[in-house]
């Protein structure tokens, strides 16, 4: 088990840091409502941009830290725990918009791996 928990923490880790890293400025299948960036879908959400570039840090931090707990375990769980946490703030922000799931679906993916980080 502690092999598929490392691969989640990597996999969690590099997801969320390509979201937030490499592809903030670019237009997804994923964003919520019509956003072609990530700063304009936490404008469809009716969320501030102090609020984004709060999240964005949080994001970064627990992605890092997630990736980081391969070689310091004492980081795992609450890293996994926090990143569980935001993502379920984002699947909520896809279901208040009521996006269809197509766009909502990789929030729970994360959520869920996130959680079972948490169980393992």
């Amino acid at each position: 088990m502690n092999y598929l928990r490392i691969f989640l923490q990597v996999f969690v880790g590099i997801g969320i840091l390509n979201v937030w890293l490499i592809r903030s400025g670019k237009a997804t299948d994923y964003r919520g409502r019509d956003a072609k960036n990530l700063r304009e879908e936490f404008a469809a959400y009716g969320l501030p941009f102090w609020f984004f570039c709060l999240i964005a840090v949080l994001k970064i931090s627990l992605a890092l830290s997630l990736i980081a707990g391969v070689w310091v375990p004492v980081l795992v769980q609450p890293s996994a725990l926090g990143m569980a946490v935001l993502m379920f703030g984002a699947f909520s922000m896809h279901l208040k918009v009521k996006d269809p799931f197509s766009k909502a679906w990789p929030s729970l993916a994360v959520l869920l791996m996130s959680l079972l980080i948490v169980l393992l």
